[in-house]
């Protein structure tokens, strides 16, 4: 992710700096490297190269040694214009593809002339570096921050899987060394929560390229989670007035040019099957089939609202580069709901939704939150928006007000908007401070009236009706990755795969033992005996390391008072208790 500093701001220059002078040490450890980017993100910078050799970790040790030399020669960064077919010509002779290639970019877009800055050596005014850049730099490399060669990794040029495959050098940089540390704490936390190695330890979800990248298969305890999940928000919705439906995995190619996807989306969506002399895709959201259900049955102004949910599965091409575990995935189970309602009703029936989105916020532990108010841009309209200016200004206006009576924090963003209106995306922060977009909430003006939806009004005219879209627990696949961070894997009772451990001090306790399982299985409690041929630490042990919320540890005095002694995971402290109060305890905590 790029970092959001303008060019002006301190951090940024430092760590635009810090990327030069990254550069300068590899070439002058590789000479015949070439150069292709190296911006400013949000924890310090990257470079990539194409280099002679595979690097390995120990080369980073040898290049951030070279870069200390570097800035120790306070090297000025000085800025010179010259020319595009110059700058061409520079590079062209220097070998240099990817600064060509660049070059020749800013060529056919018009450009006559660019900046390179030069690093000169302040005593004899010799340019040691040179680089295609457009600024935002510190007076010398001696001012890079606290810095930290952190990475390696393959990068295709310009993201394209198509190009080279180019070697990247990721680096930490902040303003001081207390900053650096404090991050590569946070990261270290992040590590040991990192979901991809969670769910795989605690046997949640696999991936597997039989059956293809980007598509999970969910094991026997994460379906656990994903149920548990879906029976909550059922539940939530039930409440608050929503029907279910269910809709097939794809649909004819017409359905989609109807509703706009494939003219705006289409290179977000798989390729067309080709049946029968027609085209049909996997559906990549369940609206355009929701709309039809509308549609199915004559409305009323006295039926509407009409709030439709549907848990179905969706398919989305993200490119290969772009997967990253449960977070970015290619087939999703969308928490995915409909709202056709009136003009009047909007501002209710959204705020509702918000009120949604803070009941499941308190609910996990979500503490940091910001709504986001994605608009669309003039000059999109008719390319990457629908072209109708007076809608867009005054929806927006609709769902900002709705915002402002909510009193929920959020700022605006301009050209983030949906094809067929504005929206909320809405941020969060885990317990470790990594920011997630969790979910949307949008209002759709415009596709409604191109499946002629429509209801009859008091008056008897036909209208059309407003949609919200709305998705609060966003994918199934993304809240359980975001959960399992937040948790640490720890799952509160009411969602742990295996609520409750029995163990037994040994094998003479085996037939309490499976009573006591009996017992907890009839109040619906998910619960496991382990081996009581295993020591009683060792069982101790494994329990831990499973994360199971609460084990109970049964022996010779438990068994003779129709007893247990109660520990919770990640705690020293046992309590005794009957095992009569043991189960209305836990079952209370399974409600939610």
């Amino acid at each position: 992710m790029c970092v959001q500093h303008e060019k002006h701001d301190r951090l940024y220059k430092i760590r635009h700096s810090g990327a030069h002078v990254l550069a300068q040490a590899v070439l002058d450890m590789f000479p015949e490297a070439k150069l292709a980017f190296g911006p400013p993100i949000d924890n310090g910078f990257y470079y990539d190269f194409e280099l002679p050799r595979p690097l390995i970790p120990e080369d980073l040790k040898l290049i951030q040694k070279k870069m200390k030399k570097i800035a120790a020669q306070r090297q000025k960064f000085v800025k010179r214009t010259v020319p595009i077919a110059e700058a061409r010509n520079f590079y062209d002779q220097m070998g240099q593809v990817y600064k060509v290639d660049q070059i020749d970019k800013l060529l056919s877009e018009g450009v006559t002339e660019v900046t390179f800055y030069e690093n000169i050596l302040p005593q004899t005014g010799e340019a040691k570096f040179v680089d295609l850049c457009g600024g935002g730099h510190t007076e010398h490399t001696g001012d890079i921050g606290a810095y930290k060669l952190d990475s390696i990794a393959g990068a295709y040029f310009r993201g394209d899987e198509n190009n080279t495959m180019l070697t990247r050098i990721y680096a930490l940089c902040f303003e001081t060394q207390d900053e650096l540390k404090a991050y590569e704490k946070m990261m270290a936390e992040a590590r040991k929560r990192d979901h991809r190695k969670l769910g795989k330890d605690l046997e949640l979800f696999a991936f597997d390229d039989e059956v293809g990248a980007g598509l999970p298969l969910w094991l026997p305890k994460g379906t656990i989670i994903v149920e548990e999940i879906e029976k909550l928000a059922k539940r939530k919705e039930k409440e608050m007035g929503y029907s279910v439906v269910r809709t097939p995995h794809l649909a004819k190619e017409d359905l989609f040019l109807r509703s706009g996807h494939l003219p705006y989306y289409e290179e977000d969506m798989f390729p067309a099957m080709e049946m029968d002399n027609e085209k049909y895709y996997l559906k990549s959201m369940n609206c355009p089939h929701h709309h039809k259900i509308f549609g199915a049955t004559p409305k009323s102004y006295k039926d509407l609202p009409v709030r439709l949910a549907e848990y179905g599965t969706c398919y989305r091409y993200e490119g290969s580069g772009s997967l990253m575990g449960l977070m970015r995935v290619r087939g999703m189970s969308m928490n995915d709901a409909h709202i056709y309602c009136t003009n009047e009703q909007f501002e209710e029936e959204f705020s509702k939704v918000i009120d949604m989105y803070m009941y499941y916020f308190e609910l996990f532990g979500i503490e940091k939150y910001q709504m986001r108010l994605s608009k669309h841009s003039d000059e999109g309209l008719g390319k990457k928006y629908i072209d109708d200016k007076e809608q867009w200004v005054k929806c927006e206006e609709m769902v900002r007000s709705a915002l402002v009576k909510s009193g929920v924090p959020f700022v605006e963003e301009d050209d983030e908007a949906a094809f067929y209106g504005p929206k909320i995306d809405v941020q969060i922060w885990s317990a470790i401070g990594r920011e997630f977009t969790l979910s949307t909430n949008q209002i759709d003006f415009a596709v409604p009236a191109r499946f002629n939806l429509t209801y009859t009004d008091a008056d008897g005219s036909e209208k059309t009706p407003l949609c919200i879209h709305r998705a609060p627990l966003s994918t199934h696949e993304r809240l359980i990755g975001f959960l399992i961070e937040q948790y640490a894997g720890a799952f509160p009772v009411w969602l742990a795969p295996v609520q409750v451990d029995v163990i037994c001090v040994s094998h003479a306790f085996s037939e309490y033992g499976q009573k006591v399982l009996s017992t907890l299985e009839s109040a619906g409690l998910r619960v496991q005996i382990l081996d009581p041929e295993n020591s009683l630490s060792k069982n101790v042990r494994l329990s831990e390391t499973k994360k199971v919320p609460v084990k109970v540890i049964l022996g010779e005095k438990e068994m003779q008072n129709e007893g247990v002694t109660v520990r919770r995971y990640g705690q020293n402290e046992q309590v005794e208790m009957s095992l009569e109060d043991f189960v209305t305890q836990i079952v209370s905590e399974t409600k939610v």
